[in-house]
């Protein structure tokens, strides 16, 4: 009885709507309770647990295709914002820019890629520059220096900036006043302020022009997608090779410049290139990274693992010779691997390197001269090399040939090699006019780092000597004087135009009369003509800080002279140097320059050379025929300034001598010339070892 009386209880108790723990807890569930709601609504506590079990069920069932999808999103993403950046649409790039049809747009074009040009870097007198552009946007620029280059920070306001961003913003604004930017100068290494901006008893700084050359010339090299010949032996070589490639520094002098191009040239024919930098002093760092060489932070252990899966070892300089040392040490074999490009010509450098001369694969040099004389070095110290050393001459590069107007990779139907001595033309006259120069000053120039080795005091002897038609004999400034011959200059005058009137028989002039009423019209002309002297680079870290010192104690003693002399910063942009100038000298002492690529750049845009006759200036400079040369020393500073004034007034001699070495160019150093020979080298390392 009482058993039934419970069952009837717990089925009123489960009819009126209860739980069944409630009652049997003995707890009632009121009606308006949420637990009453809940149960009574019309999904169960077991659908719902069926719902959600389902929806984790079905993640763990398919969670490897949602992160697939997840991941594919992702990098759509990522190459989409890549994209749209790579292809230059920086001007609406996230949100950021101009729009159509604003009368801003070609100006906040132009500043956008002043900023952003990665083949320059800026000097700025620590200031900032609010300006307007686009659909009315602010944007704040602020450039501050960072290492060797400047780095540009963008502040944007918009209407979508947060209240924080907002606030934040203006606290920076009132803690700074802001100021007009002021660019001074581009593409600069980092230097030091040897040469003032200007001075009447220094001269003035001019240059670089690097923007000026990319208004003018409409191009860029950072345009270029590749420029190797994948038809050449050299590109077949190099194609999926492993290369190291050693650079002693990073100035920009002929050297380190050689190698970068080299790393150039290797990447865009499929090489893999890593760089190992024994001393970052310079300013190519940043070059190196725009043109993605992977730099290698470590020059010991991680240097010798990485060279040791290399194909080949280029070493580009003598300062090398301890790198190779220790490499061979760490891995004994390693001397089949290396290919040292030796550049130098200096016995201190032989000695540094003759340790390890007789344990590379081979040697390769630059020139004639220098590669006798190492031979001799080393015949002298008994040292009996490997193999027979490789001849190399250095080269112009495509940008120099193309601005230069030689045909080069780089010419396209709009930019045939005609139309680029076109807008030399106009590059030539703009520069000129920024310099302050008119047609009747002959601008000389001499782009070598400044140091005695280079000859730039005894260029300035030379310069006051022809300006003041001074002599040695008489109460000069100059030091151990010498007496070349009181008549040097009437005899070699006389020797220069004898020269030039058979030369000029042949083809321009008819007779020795004809060449003689010319040579005096042209000097009754000259008259009220000058020489103008330009010498860089200011600020390299190749530069010797005394030697400048003396150079501008020098000129602050002849105020005539210091009026003719303009200097110009390093810089790697020096095209429309060349097209500025009228002459070049490269007056190198001592055994003389090993090379010289700035010779052969020169001679591309039609240049006559003055160079010392000595190593290999004479081998490229044809005396009375691409250039004129003079001893060197202190005897030559007399003929230097003789065939200076022998240019000056004879401008149809000048465009003779010009015309003859850019053909030489063409015949001998363009980039294809040297990348010929030096496929001899890639044969001969990549042999069994």
């Amino acid at each position: 009885m009482e058993e039934s009386n419970n069952r009837g209880e717990l089925k009123s108790s489960l009819r009126s709507g209860g739980s069944f723990k409630s009652t049997l807890s003995g707890r009632s569930t009121p009606r308006n309770s949420p637990s009453f709601r809940r149960l009574n609504s019309s999904r169960t506590p077991r659908k719902e647990a069926r719902v959600v079990g389902s929806g984790v069920q079905w993640f763990r069932n398919n969670r490897l295709l949602f992160w697939l999808l997840l991941i594919t999103l992702w990098t759509y993403l990522g190459f989409y914002v890549q994209s749209r950046w790579a292809h230059g649409n920086k001007d609406n790039f996230l949100g950021f820019g101009n729009k159509q049809g604003n009368g801003n747009s070609e100006m906040g074009q132009n500043l956008r890629r002043d900023l952003i040009a990665n083949d320059i870097s800026l000097a700025v007198k620590n200031e900032t520059n609010e300006n307007r552009v686009g659909d009315g946007r602010r944007i704040d620029v602020v450039l501050a220096k960072t290492g060797n280059g400047v780095s540009s920070q963008r502040r944007t306001n918009s209407k979508k900036r947060t209240k924080k961003g907002q606030r934040s913003l203006r606290g920076k604004v009132r803690g700074k006043q802001k100021k007009k930017v002021e660019v001074e100068s581009l593409e600069m290494e980092e230097q030091e302020p040897d040469i003032p901006k200007t001075n009447t008893s220094y001269g003035m700084l001019v240059g670089p022009f690097g923007l000026i050359e990319d208004r003018i010339l409409e191009w860029s090299p950072e345009k270029r997608s590749g420029t190797c010949d994948r038809k050449g032996d050299f590109a077949r070589l190099a194609w999926s090779r492993r290369f190291v490639l050693i650079f002693h520094e990073l100035s920009m002098t002929g050297a380190p410049l050689s190698m970068l191009e080299l790393a150039t040239e290797l990447l865009s024919c499929g090489a893999t290139v890593s760089a190992v930098v024994l001393s970052k002093k310079g300013g190519l760092m940043s070059e190196l990274s725009k043109r993605r060489i992977k730099v290698l932070e470590d020059k010991a252990d991680l240097s010798f693992k990485t060279a040791m899966k290399a194909d080949i070892i280029i070493a580009g300089s003598a300062v090398s010779a301890s790198w190779i040392d220790q490499y061979i040490d760490h891995f004994p074999a390693g001397g089949s691997q290396v290919a040292w490009w030796i550049m130098e010509n200096r016995r201190e450098y032989f000695d540094r390197a003759k340790v390890v001369l007789n344990r590379v694969k081979m040697l390769v040099f630059i020139s004639e001269s220098q590669s006798t004389q190492w031979l001799n070095w080393c015949e002298e110290e008994k040292i009996k090399l490997r193999s027979q050393p490789v001849l190399v001459p250095l080269s112009i590069n495509d940008e120099i040939a193309f601005v230069a107007g030689i045909n080069c990779t780089l010419n396209t139907p709009m930019f045939t090699s005609e139309k680029m001595l076109e807008k030399r033309q106009l590059l030539r006259d703009s520069v000129r006019k920024e310099m302050g120069l008119t047609d009747n000053n002959m601008l000389v120039m001499s782009l070598s780092s400044i140091n005695p080795g280079k000859g730039q005091l005894l260029l300035l002897e030379s310069a006051r000597l022809m300006i003041k038609k001074d002599s040695f004999h008489d109460n000069s400034k100059i030091r151990n004087p010498v007496d070349i011959g009181k008549d040097q200059s009437s005899l070699a005058r006389r020797h220069h135009l004898r020269a030039f009137s058979q030369n000029l028989n042949n083809g321009t002039v008819s007779s020795d009369l004809t060449h003689r009423r010319q040579m005096s019209s042209d000097n009754e002309g000259m008259l009220n003509h000058s020489v103008k002297i330009l010498i860089g680079s200011v600020g390299s870290k190749s530069n010797k800080v005394l030697y400048v010192k003396e150079l501008l104690s020098f000129l602050s003693q002849h105020s005539n002279l210091s009026k003719s002399v303009l200097w110009t910063p390093a810089t790697t942009r020096v095209a429309a140097l060349y097209a500025a100038a009228d002459a070049y000298i490269i007056n190198s002492q001592g055994l003389g320059e090993t090379f010289g690529r700035v010779t052969i750049e020169a001679m591309a845009f039609g240049l006559p050379v003055l160079g010392t006759d000595a190593g290999g200036t004479k081998e490229i400079v044809e005396h009375n025929s691409t250039g004129l040369l003079h001893p060197v020393g202190r005897p030559g500073a007399r003929v230097l300034a003789d065939n200076v004034q022998f240019l000056l007034k004879n401008p149809l001699a000048r465009k003779e001598m010009g015309d003859k070495g850019r053909r030489k160019v063409k015949r001998m150093y363009l980039k294809r010339h040297m990348y010929k020979k030096f496929v001899e080298v890639l044969v001969k390392c990549m042999r069994t070892k």
